[in-house]
């Protein structure tokens, strides 16, 4: 019987060090590099979508951007013109016919386009009884639509190629929807659903799709997000989880995590431990993960306040959010180019 048992235990070893051999050799052989690339960021000029700029121009990528706020898109420009060539156009990824001329523009100046990065998104935070249809439909053209058209635009160039790379940007909140997100997280969860389609698509013609799954990270972006009800109660918990090391990465940390794994092809990465342990116990217990969610729920502020209104977190400000627990998303916010 101990014979037996050690023999299964040293196949069963055997087999984990094979399976992670033969990832390893694997993500080697799709080992892609970036200098020299075309690289196309929605969502390029603040945030994470202008740490992956950076930390892109900084591996000799050539760059184009995009973005609503034209203000913003200048400072990023000049920063990232430093760096590396670029173009900036001012975009917004829900009207097809704009991101179909961003992409052109784009193929015009660089004459191709060898990874497009699906980065753009927005947040409304607040409960379910003051969420709109016009949140959901917000939240689905921006994070679904919006990357459909950019794909959709970058395909055919990549196809006659034979080779590119696609980067989608979602959220732990397509995994698992989380309370007082709820328009967020059904269209990340719609986006998650079209970029592993796309991945199992597309590999054929020598595109490889990526999708990405991170946690809390501190990019700066609460004080731009919208909130709802309680605006200000709404606000202070949101930037505190989204300021504190426990529960929120270094946000270029996560950049750099996002990147190696475009650069090896990977099929998805989710960034944080907090994120990664919630994904797999969603996974194993979904029926509990929504059970213990209703709780977390119970603490969360109740509708009320401003209603259906919408209101930018830079003017939901309190005592509680401006506070030393808030202070590491205020300095990123300084870093990243959230402050208009």
């Amino acid at each position: 019987m101990g014979n037996r048992i050690n023999n299964q235990l040293l196949l069963g070893a055997l087999g984990v060090g094979a399976f992670f051999a033969a990832r390893h050799l694997i993500r080697q052989a799709n080992a892609y590099s970036f200098r020299g690339r075309v690289v196309l960021i929605t969502g390029g000029s603040r945030g994470l979508g202008l740490l992956l700029a950076r930390e892109l121009a900084g591996e000799g990528a050539r760059l184009a951007i995009c973005a609503r706020d034209e203000d913003e898109l200048q400072r990023a420009q000049e920063e990232l013109g430093a760096l590396t060539e670029i173009i900036a156009i001012p975009c917004d990824v829900s009207d097809r016919r704009q991101v179909e001329t961003f992409v052109q523009a784009a193929q015009n100046h660089f004459g191709q386009i060898d990874v497009l990065v699906n980065n753009a998104g927005t947040i409304a935070v607040g409960p379910m009884d003051v969420m709109t249809v016009e949140d959901y439909e917000q939240a689905m053209r921006v994070h679904f639509w919006g990357p459909l058209y950019a794909v959709l635009a970058v395909l055919p160039e990549m196809k006659r190629r034979g080779t590119g790379r696609i980067v989608n940007v979602s959220s732990i909140g397509g995994k698992l929807s989380v309370p007082h997100l709820l328009p967020y997280s059904a269209s990340k969860f719609a986006l998650v659903g079209l970029s592993e389609g796309l991945r199992a698509e597309l590999r054929k013609d020598g595109i490889l799709v990526t999708t990405v799954c991170p946690g809390l990270m501190r990019t700066g972006s609460p004080r731009n997000a919208s909130f709802k009800g309680q605006h200000e109660a709404e606000y202070a918990w949101f930037k505190i989880s989204d300021s504190l090391p426990l529960t929120s990465i270094n946000a270029r940390r996560a950049a750099r995590q996002i990147i190696d794994a475009a650069r090896h092809g990977d099929s998805e990465v989710v960034l944080t431990v907090q994120a990664k342990a919630a994904a797999l116990f969603h996974g194993v217990f979904p029926g509990l993960t929504a059970d213990l969610l209703g709780l977390v729920n119970q603490l969360l502020p109740e509708a009320g306040g401003i209603g259906t209104r919408r209101v930018k977190g830079r003017k939901s400000e309190s005592e509680l959010s401006r506070s030393w627990l808030a202070a590491l998303t205020d300095r990123a916010a300084e870093e990243n180019n959230q402050i208009h």
